[in-house]
């Protein structure tokens, strides 16, 4: 595993052993990133990110990489929030970041309390929580961390639908990978999906 492009382009991350650390795979991360960025490598410039269920902290980091301005790794486990530090101390980045070692929807709360607002979200529950994924983007949708212009991605299996609505957040685009899937979603204006 590896960082893709960007500032630490090539250089290594580190892993944790288990089924509920999924990696996103290198070449789904570099898919994601070519639909973020549509061929404008300046696009992800000064963009503030969460990252939920950051595992590795992988997708942060290379939106860190590619010149995000702030990532919010949100990770419950214990080894993983260590893992995401390692990762982030081997490169030697030292700040546009925080670690929030919470359950989500508290790290919601904490996050909303420090007024963030959210250009990208990528959502990365474990696969076997599939209800992880509706708790989620509805609370993501009724919460004051996303604007009109924010994008929320969940990376999922191909053979599960997280869903195409969560109240104003609506799926306006599914693309699929090998066995892997991702749906992207924004908050509607009026009756239809702002693409």
């Amino acid at each position: 595993m590896r960082v893709i492009a960007g500032k630490y382009r090539s250089r290594p991350l580190r892993s944790l052993r288990g089924m509920d650390v999924r990696p996103t795979s290198d070449r789904l991360r570099e898919t994601l990133f070519n639909v973020l960025t549509a061929g404008n490598p300046e696009a992800l410039a000064g963009s503030v990110w969460l990252d939920l269920f950051a595992g590795t902290g992988a997708v942060g980091i290379e939106a860190l990489s590619r010149g995000a301005k702030e990532v919010h790794f949100v990770e419950s486990s214990g080894a993983a929030a260590e893992a995401i530090r390692k990762n982030l101390h081997s490169l030697g980045i030292v700040e546009g970041f925080k670690i929030v070692q919470q359950e989500l929807p508290h790290a919601f709360w904490r996050m909303e309390r420090d007024q963030v607002a959210a250009d990208v979200v990528f959502v990365d529950p474990p696969y076997r929580k599939k209800a992880a994924y509706t708790q989620t983007l509805g609370a993501l949708a009724e919460s004051s961390l996303i604007w009109a212009m924010s994008v929320v991605i969940a990376e999922h299996e191909k053979k599960f639908d997280p869903g195409q609505e969560f109240g104003p957040l609506g799926r306006f685009r599914h693309l699929v990978q090998g066995s892997t899937a991702l749906s992207f979603y924004r908050l509607r204006s009026g009756a239809e999906v702002v693409a």
